[in-house]
């Protein structure tokens, strides 16, 4: 079989073979850059960390609302009443509410001005 592969390249001319095309180079387009806002460009800090509040504040949100019990759950909702403190304070439960709150809160404007920054 080799000799078969042999004889062929030596039948071929070498004008048959300096006719053969030269390897093709391919030019490929520079590499484009990104557009930045000015906040993007000139306070990189800044976006970072309000990505980074952004993201604590979604853990903080999914941790809270895990934690938090529905109506029909706990003493309160068995009993069928709502107990309050005689003395105004919030229970444990209310508190918990308002701190979900205010974690949704700053995840929707984080995520605002994220959207407006262009990250």
């Amino acid at each position: 079989m080799t000799f078969l592969f042999a004889a062929a390249a030596k039948a071929l001319p070498a004008a048959a073979k300096a006719a053969a095309p030269p390897a093709q180079t391919i030019q490929l387009p520079p590499p484009t850059v990104m557009p930045q806002t000015a906040l993007q460009a000139h306070a990189a800090w800044l976006t970072h960390g309000i990505a980074g509040i952004f993201v604590i504040a979604a853990v903080a949100l999914v941790v809270l609302l895990a934690v938090q019990t529905t109506k029909q759950e706990g003493l309160s909702g068995t009993i069928g009443g709502r107990v309050e403190s005689a003395y105004g304070r919030m229970g444990a439960e209310e508190q918990l509410k308002r701190v979900t709150g205010f974690a949704a809160v700053v995840f929707v404007l984080s995520g605002f001005i994220l959207s407006l920054t262009g990250i």
